[in-house]
């Protein structure tokens, strides 16, 4: 059958789907998608395999194991040994590394134009023939661990993230950490790492994104020779998650620590992500966030609360549409010296009522959408960062015509979108607020 199955022909789709980015997409017989971001300026390629599985797609229990298998998919395979993937791109002049999200985990190289092909091929084996011990796989679990221990456990404030994005999901996985919960995590094992990805790792289930000085057909010519011949999963499950029931009461939580430096406070709210062809609502959320909290000097909570009233130091708001399924509208304010975290949020409640009753200056959204469209442009300076906007996406849900049409549909955010998406997210009922204080400091 593999032999059958490797002479099938490459399907193409190979229209572009955005002039300004000059990408173009195909998909192979065997399900694999590939995205093609040409880029003649220098002698360089970002080469990148997205597989839409994260810590989200993990069983119930096994918190961690996307990214720990993340780890080890550095290790060998039946063709190289453990570690030699990384010193051959490094041998080659190149960089690699790899990380892992709520909705997906990725590989990456950048390295010169004239070796795509050796990166290829290297993909195209660690994504059906690794290679694990046991010892490979406690090795790789007290990395984690260790990982957990200076970025989570040493550091009040994610710990107190941590603790928050629990209670902003009462059902859904996003409230699981990426890292794990260490208790779980402390009993990963080689077998749930290969069924992990035994059922996650396959090319039906992954995304080939190239930016760079290549052309497309070069690029579909060596996906179909390298990753072409791979059996797709036939039993890959159908990603549908839980989901989170109605969210009746507000969820509060104070956290202490003698460690903490300055004491804030942040309220989240959950919030609707951008949708495949409706991406009005997280549009406007988007220019919300910049209009509250975007800018210190001139955003409605920086102004108000920082200069004209002296009541913070710093002040923010933020929104991340770009997510599989539901994610968060969030404000932070720290408070200044002698201010309490009671008086503190009181006076973020009533700026923000403020805001509302208000109407939008229209000059400063004008100024919000320019910044936001240069911000963009500047962006495709980056081959990586290319690759990431467009691997992400389709990991989350959206397609490339929802990427290229993204930047028309902040363009077109009104006033009335603003205020009907601050209504709507504005529900404390869906808010979890919390306090980070010094410990010894509570009252």
């Amino acid at each position: 059958m593999k032999h059958i199955f490797a002479a099938l022909i490459l399907s193409v789709i190979a229209a572009p789907l955005s002039a300004q980015d000059n990408v173009k997409s195909f998909t192979l017989a065997n399900g694999m998608e590939g995205v093609v971001i040409e880029d003649h300026r220098s002698p360089v390629v970002v080469n990148m395999v997205w597989y839409r599985a994260g810590a989200a797609d993990e069983p119930r229990g096994k918190s961690g194991i996307a990214h720990m298998l993340e780890h080890l998919l550095f290790k060998g395979t039946e063709n190289l040994a453990p570690g030699e993937f990384s010193k051959t791109v490094a041998a080659n002049g190149g960089s690699d590394n790899a990380f892992t999200a709520k909705d997906y985990t990725a590989y990456f190289q950048r390295v010169a134009a004239d070796r795509l092909e050796l990166m290829m091929k290297m993909e195209a084996d660690r994504m059906r023939n690794l290679r694990i011990s046991e010892e490979d796989v406690l090795t790789e679990r007290d990395v984690v661990l260790e990982e957990r221990n200076q970025r989570t456990d040493s550091d009040p404030s994610a710990l107190f993230g941590e603790q928050r994005t629990a209670a902003q999901y009462l059902n859904h996985p996003y409230g699981i950490p990426i890292i794990g919960w260490r208790h779980e995590a402390e009993k990963l094992s080689r077998a749930d790492a290969l069924a992990f990805y035994e059922t996650y790792y396959s090319p039906n289930n992954a995304i080939l994104v190239v930016a760079g000085d290549v052309t497309t057909a070069d690029v579909q010519a060596l996906a179909e020779k390298h990753f072409g011949p791979l059996e797709p999963s036939l039993d890959l499950p159908v990603r549908a998650r839980v989901l989170e029931p109605p969210h009746l009461a507000e969820r509060r939580l104070k956290f202490s620590d003698e460690r903490v430096a300055q004491p804030y406070i942040i309220r989240s709210y959950l919030a609707p992500e951008r949708n495949a062809g409706e991406q009005s609502e997280a549009a406007a959320l988007t220019i919300l966030a910049e209009l509250l909290g975007g800018s210190s000097q001139t955003s409605f909570l920086g102004k108000r609360l920082q200069f004209d009233e002296q009541i913070a130091v710093y002040s923010s708001a933020f929104y991340s549409g770009q997510s599989l399924d539901a994610t968060t509208f969030g404000l932070v304010v720290v408070p200044a010296a002698n201010v309490s975290l009671q008086d503190a949020e009181d006076a973020l409640d009533r700026v923000v009522a403020e805001f509302l009753e208000q109407p939008i200056n229209q000059e400063q959204m004008g100024r919000i959408k320019q910044q936001i469209k240069a911000s963009e442009i500047y962006g495709r300076d980056s081959l990586r960062g290319l690759a990431n906007s467009y691997g992400s996406a389709l990991t989350q849900g959206l397609t490339l015509k929802d990427v290229a049409a993204w930047p028309e549909v902040l363009a077109a955010v009104t006033e009335e979108d603003i205020k009907a998406a601050a209504a709507k997210v504005f529900d404390r009922r869906q808010a979890v607020t919390g306090w980070l204080m010094r410990k010894g400091e509570e009252q």
